[in-house]
């Protein structure tokens, strides 16, 4: 959603590199640049105003910063008013003391409401709640049986006493839920309420009395982050008459302009809580303005990334795989490789996975041509083969490798591809771990490694002993022995022997009575210990 936006920031920053001092002409041009930026992007141009002379006035009051250069520093700026305007700090969900918590989910009909209530009940299960969900939603055709299916899919528990279609009162249905949770233990209450193609008054009135019925802790506004800078009026004239607590974005992932998402905070007032970035249950995440303006910076997101690799990674599973993979030999097999990529898959597609990575905004071109059927490919080709194959490719012989490319429904090239790409990077990453593990080149000459200068050694006498001339006459040639370096005597080591050193050997000097105190006495052990062991 934020591609667009992402690609003109990041051409407004080009412009700034390189340059050690930035004169009032460059802040203005590249404000000019974030503001058409923003603009494009649909954001409220009340936002757009106040943010501009928010950064304005920071980038000329500002101290630079010693460790960031002038660039740097007015990214570091955008960045932090940025955040501002997504609503600062993250806001969590406010527990009841007494349970259970009540929370109302509102807004427009078509914007995802009962699919989010079933996400907010899945992630709240994940968080060791039992939420409730009671089917308020009496206006739309067939809204209870979809709570009810959500619900199922969550694993959450769903209060619909009436069948929905027009019949049944949604305020008493959301007061005897809340009765229902009190009975039956439930700590998290959501209800999810009826909504309208626009904002009437209709809408305004039932909203307003089932919130005076339950007197829910949490009240939040769903919003579709598709529909523009109409989901912001939408909200406000909302929070004007029956007022909420927090706004929940959806529709995250598609490919409208988002300016919503940097609107809605600053024009109602109100934090935005949590975002839906896909159709499945766990795609649902709190929502961090920090972490989004680094993504709309092309900074990456890598926290929410490791939060989600943890969510669907086993953690001992990946310790042992990477430890065979590290470990040399061919300990790591497809059948290792196989499950590692079922659990990245578990994160979400792989452009969606990449786009979290710092600078991969520039990338985006070649994020849209990542084939996931690609995956699919690997994925059936390792599944064609025997467990044997899979744990040793070395037995993979022409047929074996023409049956798994008809299993697999792939051409047998495509089979080689794989097996050899395998091969070669399973060589990789064990050339990666003997270094790490001590292998490095050049290690030998290391203190700690004195099987590499054993080995050498013994290379060296082997040469040594039976180096023979390939020239006849110096091979018939009377051999010249090598001259042998006397043992060195007592002291040598400290530089008191006789070779290289003027003082007289160590003997010499005990039996010059020149150089020896005639009042010198040994201590009675060391007397001792020389009378026990005299030398030789």
């Amino acid at each position: 959603m934020f591609d667009a936006l992402q690609d003109r920031m990041s051409r407004a920053f080009k412009s700034l590199r390189g340059k050690g001092h930035l004169t009032d002409a460059d802040i203005e041009a590249t404000l000019k640049e974030i503001r058409v930026a923003l603009l494009e992007a649909d954001v409220n141009l009340d936002v757009v105003k106040l943010f501009i002379n928010d950064v304005r006035e920071q980038a000329k009051q500002a101290e630079l910063s010693k460790a960031l250069n002038p660039s740097q520093q007015i990214v570091k700026i955008v960045h932090d008013e940025l955040v501002k305007v997504l609503g600062g700090s993250t806001r969590e969900l406010r527990f009841a003391k007494t349970p259970p918590t009540v929370i109302m989910l509102a807004g427009l009909q078509g914007v995802g409401k009962t699919t989010l209530a079933g996400k907010l009940a899945a992630w709240l299960i994940e968080q060791g709640h039992t939420p409730l969900l009671v089917a308020a939603d009496l206006q739309r055709p067939n809204a209870v049986t979809q709570l009810q299916v959500v619900g199922q899919q969550a694993g959450a528990a769903v209060y619909a006493p009436q069948p929905g279609n027009g019949i049944g009162d949604p305020v008493a249905v959301a007061r005897d839920g809340v009765d229902y949770a009190h009975r039956r233990l439930h700590d998290v209450v959501i209800v999810d309420t009826a909504g309208r193609l626009g904002v009437d008054e209709e809408m305004l009135r039932q909203a307003a009395m089932i919130r005076e019925a339950v007197n829910p802790h949490e009240t939040l506004f769903v919003v579709d982050a598709m529909i523009g800078q109409d989901a912001v009026m939408t909200a406000n004239s909302f929070a004007r008459a029956v007022g909420f607590d927090g706004v929940v974005l959806t529709k995250l992932d598609g490919d409208a302009r988002g300016g919503a998402a940097l609107s809605v905070a600053t024009v109602t007032g109100a934090p935005i809580m949590f975002v839906s970035t896909g159709e499945k249950l766990d795609d649902f995440d709190v929502f961090h303005p920090d972490r989004m303006a680094g993504r709309i910076l092309d900074m990456g997101d890598i926290l929410t990334l490791i939060e989600q690799a943890e969510r669907v990674i086993d953690q001992e599973a990946a310790a042992q795989s990477a430890s065979k993979l590290l470990g040399g030999g061919n300990q790591f097999t497809l059948q290792d490789f196989l499950e590692q990529m079922r659990m990245i898959r578990r994160m979400g597609p792989l452009s969606k996975i990449f786009s979290m990575l710092p600078g991969m905004g520039q990338m985006g071109d070649q994020l849209a041509q990542v084939d996931e059927k690609e995956v699919d490919r690997i994925e059936a080709i390792i599944s064609s083969m025997t467990p044997q194959e899979r744990a040793d490719v070395s037995i993979l012989n022409g047929s074996r490798r023409a049956r798994i490319a008809r299993g697999a429904g792939v051409e047998v090239s495509e089979v080689n591809s794989l097996v050899n790409r395998f091969v070669e990077a399973r060589k990789m990453m064990s050339q990666m771990g003997s270094m790490m593990g001590g292998g490095m080149p050049g290690a030998s000459a290391l203190p700690g490694a004195p099987r590499a200068q054993k080995k050498q050694q013994a290379k060296k006498k082997k040469k040594g002993g039976k180096g023979v001339s390939g020239n006849p006459a110096k091979r018939n040639a009377t051999p010249v022995e090598e001259a042998v370096e006397p043992a060195p005597t007592a002291g040598a080591a400290f530089g008191l022997g006789p070779k290289g050193s003027d003082l007289p050997p160590m003997p010499e000097l005990a039996q010059d009575p020149a150089l020896v105190d005639p009042d010198f006495t040994l201590p009675p052990e060391l007397q001792r210990m020389f009378e026990a062991n005299p030398p030789r």
